[in-house]
């Protein structure tokens, strides 16, 4: 039986977290898909860098082309992050039949239509679980098990920096600035946090789960945008003082007459909302159906190895298909 081969554009953070991922589980996932799996070709200029794994100089390329062109590949996963040339990247794998896997909420956000369009036209299996939520598996679960509910509201910490700042103003007091500063020495913020503390990398992901769960795009620049860069103490305490807490929300609904409501701000949440005591760098999805009524679904929302997770899931659920 074939092995599944891989090419992988990418060996950062996340791409170094999936590659992890298949060689530690590397049984299970074979089992899972019933064959080998491997990853034969890596687009990444940094070689020498430490990762923590051991890779075979001979799987790095700068040239995607020896990806893109290579018969031999069944999959390509994108991880580079960004706009462009990521889009560009997997327009192209798709263009050369190659099934696609990526954990990239701003590119498919930005390019949404023409993503999809371009899987269809290829007949190719598109899939980007790790886009929202990191490890929580809610795309699937949107477009799976929940897929008999008509979608009347969505509600989610989507993330992990922003909800680590507003978690350590909570619990410990800190002025946003020393908060965000903490985040940043922990890994959970970048050194230009602007995408997290704005609201911008919610609103990409916001605008994901409106394209799945109510069936329109909106873009994520449309999307009525407030971060948690003005939030001060006392409006913790303010919020504390009405036994609420202060937390970023992106939330969208389907009004009574049909119309779609969307936002992304920080927000009151009771204290015994299930959000409310969502901490630290985890996320939480929050959805209500008409027939399922209210489910929520939480864990690690960032990080290398949950990302990982994600992606190679959906790698799993490629191969057998393909098989």
């Amino acid at each position: 039986m074939k092995t599944i081969k891989i090419g992988l554009l990418g060996l950062g953070n996340i791409g170094t977290g999936t590659y992890k991922t298949l060689e530690m589980n590397r049984a299970e996932v074979e089992s899972a898909v019933g064959t080998g799996v491997e990853i034969v070709k890596i687009l990444e200029k940094d070689t020498d860098r430490d990762r923590g794994i051991t890779v075979d100089k001979s799987k790095f390329t700068m040239n995607p082309d020896e990806i893109f062109e290579d018969p031999e590949i069944d999959i390509v996963i994108e991880l580079l992050g960004g706009i462009e040339p990521a889009t560009s990247f997997m327009l192209k794998a798709m263009e050369n039949g190659k099934h696609v896997v990526t954990a990239n909420k701003a590119a498919i956000a930005a390019n949404y239509h023409q993503l999809m369009e371009a899987a269809k036209k290829n007949n190719i299996i598109f899939r980007y679980e790790a886009s929202v939520g990191g490890g929580i598996p809610i795309l699937g679960t949107l477009d799976g098990p929940l897929r008999a509910n008509k979608y009347t509201e969505v509600m989610g910490i989507l993330n992990g920096t922003t909800n680590y700042i507003l978690t350590m103003m909570t619990k410990e007091g800190l002025e946003y600035d020393v908060a965000l500063k903490d985040a940043q020495d922990q890994g959970f913020a970048e050194a230009d946090p602007t995408a997290d503390v704005e609201g911008i990398d919610a609103a990409n992901k916001l605008t994901i789960l409106i394209a799945m769960m109510f069936g329109e795009y909106i873009p994520p620049e449309n999307i009525p945008t407030t971060g948690i860069s003005k939030i001060t103490k006392e409006k913790i305490e303010e919020a504390r003082s009405n036994k609420c807490k202060i937390k970023l929300i992106a939330h969208a609904k389907r009004n009574e007459d049909g119309s779609l409501f969307y936002e992304v701000r920080p927000m009151y949440i009771s204290e015994t909302h299930p959000l409310a005591n969502i901490n630290k760098e985890f996320n939480a999805v929050f959805v209500r159906g008409n027939a399922v009524d209210d489910v929520m679904f939480y864990g690690k929302g960032a990080g290398p190895l949950p990302t990982g997770s994600a992606v190679m899931g959906d790698v799993i659920e490629i191969a057998r298909r393909i098989l």
